[in-house]
């Protein structure tokens, strides 16, 4: 017979009755609890070690010890071993000694119990208190949650008794605390950082449509090559970005300064050119200026690993947002600038 199908029976599985308590628990108290050795041995290891071990004292009376705790948090506890049940008002009342007693003596299921009920009990006054509690009682999910409210709310828990007494008493948990809010702010950090990168690519590849767009079909100030702009044209669903891209061009056109290499917005032209050249498949039906060439110089002479890294980072981006979001939403999204200084400095960034 299981444990559970013993305690939720109480019997002894053959008269069908409750056997008769063979065992007394003493408290600090001097309270004696009438138990059962069976359903103690069966919830606990470490009782059940305790019962087959010799007395030292020749008796025929049994008896447990267990100190330490208040009575009545030892009378929850042979009863959750009986039950294997717990109230709430038994939870908020005595859960942080469940907890100690379930790890004492091995009891996982109390022990679940209790991380989860104290958990919801955390406040900021208490978190200090609890994270001491959770690393004796190796509680690793309550635990958790206590350094995530610590960090979250340090200033606040810096004012309260918990914290006072652990800066005096217990300098490795404070270092713990800290090394972990350190991390934390590495790891918002390094999320935000990734963030703006991955917005800085997907605008990489919305400028690299509207090159395509300005180069096959034309837009309002610039049309396909040897073909004049259509003036009635209405502003294509990313016009914003293809305004940006058209002044661009039409500077890349006129500028004097290009040939010396002296002109940063001819720089920036020049980079999306090459970087369309890198993601287009077709570069011999391709109407966008210098697509074949710079293939041709790519197969002559190769491309540097922190270029192939950028078109790799712009052809991810392109195909997780193609995935992610439908086509009306997408278009819905805001446009970029491409006169940002972001997207200036990361281009050039990535470019030399």
């Amino acid at each position: 017979m299981s444990p559970n199908t013993f305690a939720a029976t109480g019997c002894d599985g053959l008269s069908g009755e409750m056997p008769e308590a063979d065992i007394q628990i003493i408290t600090s108290g001097g309270r004696r609890i009438q138990a059962h050795s069976t359903v103690l041995a069966s919830a606990s290891s470490v009782l059940e070690s305790i019962l087959v071990r010799p007395q030292k004292r020749r008796s025929s009376e049994k008896t447990i010890r267990i100190l330490g705790v208040p009575c009545d948090a030892v009378s929850v506890f042979v009863q959750f071993l009986s039950s294997f049940k717990c109230t709430e008002e038994q939870m908020k009342k005595h859960g942080i000694h469940l907890l100690a007693l379930s790890h004492v003596y091995l009891v996982p299921q109390l022990k679940q119990r209790c991380t989860k009920g104290l958990a919801e009990q955390l406040t900021i006054e208490n978190a200090v208190d609890m994270l001491q509690l959770a690393r004796l009682c190796d509680a690793p999910d309550l635990y958790l949650k206590c350094l995530k409210l610590i960090s979250t709310n340090f200033k606040k828990v810096e004012k309260t008794e918990g914290w006072k007494f652990l800066l005096d008493h217990d300098p490795q948990l404070e270092l713990e605390i800290l090394q972990f809010m350190d991390e934390a702010d590495s790891r918002k950090k390094r999320t935000r950082r990734h963030r703006r990168e991955q917005n800085l690519y997907l605008q990489l590849s919305e400028a690299m449509d509207c090159i395509e767009h300005i180069c096959t079909e034309g837009c309002t100030s610039v049309g396909p090559c040897c073909e004049e702009p259509c003036t009635k044209k209405l502003p294509c669903s990313k016009f914003k970005t293809c305004q940006g891209v058209q002044l661009l061009i039409r500077h890349f056109a006129t500028c004097k300064r290009r040939v010396n290499g002296g002109c940063l917005r001819c720089k920036r032209m020049w980079q999306l050119l090459r970087l369309h050249s890198s993601i287009c498949d077709q570069p011999v039906e391709c109407r966008v200026p210098l697509c074949r060439q710079f293939k041709e110089k790519v197969q002559r002479k190769g491309d540097d690993g922190l270029w192939k890294s950028l078109v790799e980072k712009v052809v991810s981006a392109r195909a997780l947002s193609s995935l992610s979001l439908p086509k009306r939403k997408r278009e819905e999204e805001p446009k970029m600038n491409l006169d940002h200084h972001q997207v200036r400095s990361f281009l050039t960034t990535q470019c030399h």
